[in-house]
């Protein structure tokens, strides 16, 4: 690291049990008139969007409440439409990343400012990306769009928010925020601020994830995992994603697999492809979860690594193979095809040079 390049942003974060209570304060100090809303029906059900109504008022114009996952292009259109027709000045996207990527895409398209309030741990709130799944008759692919406009001008942590959030959510998206965290580490374009962002969130949530998953009410364990979610996305948000989120993103937007459910099934197996150029990178996040560097060498540190997310992955009863997600077999050759062709998988520290070795990842954790 004796060179690195990276791009910061104009973004406010705010961190704070009760934090939602500020929202209109938040907007009333910007300027902004006509809010838009992108939700999920879960939040809806689950009362978020009456109490965003009560906050903000008048100031909410628009309401888009059933996001389905991957952000689909048909429902940009739509929201995009939406956005137009009632002249919004500002958009806000409330759940998990889908909503917040919903936001991103109409808010970077429309050239509006973005507000994110993540409920969960998937960090989209954080990076200058977002992605859209295409339908068409060659069959759905996702297509990431980045620039540093995309990333929200203001973020809203508030914990009270994620503990209604379900155990296998809790969980899936949990380990994604571990995976960016390992991502970051290891990224062909990590700098000093990254990785210690990226060392400092794998402690959070190395603390608190399970005590999440076993009592989702635990103020604590909640506030110091969406602490450790914001820390890894905001250490992915400044480096070059590889091999792991490149194969995630090609899951969710082909095989239509949750992208927390491809996080967990395919994490293990991405630090151990990767174990022989990035080992001494990885250190220093094994020694805050704890694993004893007194082996033989720092690949075999890198292993039991691997070996306790493993296990914490299986005992939070989630998927721990494609076919347990869906995909066929018969599908894989397709899936490391569409793979060996993303940018994302291209910029992994390891080269990959030939399919074969995506190919074999894949049959790996299938």
């Amino acid at each position: 690291m004796d060179e690195f390049r990276y791009i910061s942003y104009a973004q406010e974060v705010i961190f704070a049990p009760g934090a939602l209570a500020r929202l209109r304060e938040a907007v009333e100090q910007r300027g902004w008139q006509r809010v838009m809303l992108c939700t999920s029906h879960a939040m809806r059900t689950g009362g978020w969007v009456s109490k965003l109504k009560s906050i903000l008022g008048e100031k909410l114009v628009a309401i888009f409440d059933h996001i389905q996952p991957h952000v689909q292009d048909v429902q940009v259109h739509e929201t995009l439409t939406l956005a137009e027709e009632n002249h919004v000045d500002a958009i806000i996207g409330i759940g998990g990343g889908s909503p917040i990527g919903m936001a991103k895409a109409v808010g970077f398209q429309l050239r509006l400012p973005i507000i994110a309030i993540p409920t969960t741990y998937a960090g989209s709130e954080m990076t200058p990306v977002y992605g859209i799944t295409h339908t068409d008759e060659n069959g759905p692919r996702k297509v990431t769009v980045s620039d540093p406009k995309i990333v929200p001008s203001l973020v809203m942590y508030d914990p009270e928010l994620t503990l209604d959030l379900p155990a296998t959510l809790t969980a899936s998206t949990g380990i994604n925020a571990m995976a960016h965290c390992i991502e970051a580490l290891y990224s062909k374009t990590r700098n000093p601020l990254s990785s210690a962002a990226a060392v400092v969130g794998v402690r959070h949530i190395h603390n608190a994830l399970f005590n999440c998953f076993q009592d989702g009410k635990n103020m604590e364990a909640r506030t110091g995992m969406l602490l450790g979610s914001h820390l890894a996305g905001f250490s992915l948000a400044s480096v070059a994603m590889g091999l792991h989120h490149g194969i995630c993103h090609v899951l969710g937007g082909t095989a239509n697999v949750p992208h927390g459910i491809a996080n967990s099934i395919i994490l293990p197996h991405a630090i151990r492809f990767n174990a022989g150029a990035t080992a001494s990178q990885l250190i220093p996040a094994a020694e805050v979860m704890e694993i004893s560097l007194n082996g033989p060498n720092p690949k075999g540190v890198i292993e039991a690594m691997v070996e306790q997310i493993y296990k914490l992955i299986g005992s939070m009863d989630l998927p721990q193979r494609l076919r347990d997600a869906g995909v066929a077999e018969s599908d894989l050759s397709h899936l490391a095809q569409i793979a060996f062709q993303n940018r994302t998988v291209q910029n992994n520290p390891k080269p990959i040079t030939d399919v074969s070795q995506i190919e074999q990842l894949l049959a790996e954790a299938w």
